[in-house]
């Protein structure tokens, strides 16, 4: 029996299909950028950074994170062409909220100790942030730094403020 998010998904898709007519896109992006942006649900990246289906690639994670991030932006740059990343974190980003440890407690809490045994075996780092524009330069200063991105490329980071929904520029 399928859940009421999956018959939404059926349906929007079906509505979508209905009309669709780009189905002869190339694989890279036409206008050979990448987002990097927070999986947060307030944020429509096509809409806020005006988007078309065709031109970028959106990547999203929990907070923008360029670390998170690396193996996507590599694939988009290195076999698909991408020549520019905007990267833009948000106000009232969940990642500004808590510290591992903290993560580390609900994830034992909520799920066991063999979970919570599992997480300290992996070392996973959820990469949370105490200041955002901090965070943005870093992560800007990240994917700079990385031989792994070439010089060459563009990198901005930017705000989005989900209360107005307006983007600034911060580096």
């Amino acid at each position: 029996m399928a859940s009421a998010i999956q018959t939404n998904v059926e349906s929007a898709s079906a509505r979508y299909a209905a009309d669709f007519t780009q189905g002869d896109l190339v694989l890279p992006p036409a206008k050979k950028y990448l987002v990097l942006t927070c999986m947060d649900a307030r944020i429509d990246p096509a809409r806020a950074f005006g988007i078309e289906l065709g031109d970028a690639h959106v990547i999203r994670n929990a907070g923008a994170s360029a670390v998170d991030a690396l193996r996507s932006i590599i694939i988009s740059q290195q076999l698909l062409g991408t020549q520019e990343v905007v990267l833009v974190k948000h106000t009232g980003c969940g990642m500004l909220t808590f510290q591992n440890e903290d993560a580390y407690g609900v994830v034992g809490k909520n799920l066991g100790e063999e979970a919570a045994q599992e997480l300290e075996q992996r070392k996973l780092d959820f990469l949370p942030f105490p200041e955002l524009e901090k965070a943005i330069e870093e992560d800007v200063e990240f994917l700079r730094r990385s031989k792994l991105v070439p010089d060459s490329v563009v990198i901005s980071g930017w705000v989005y403020e989900v209360e107005t929904g307006k983007t600034r520029r911060v580096v």
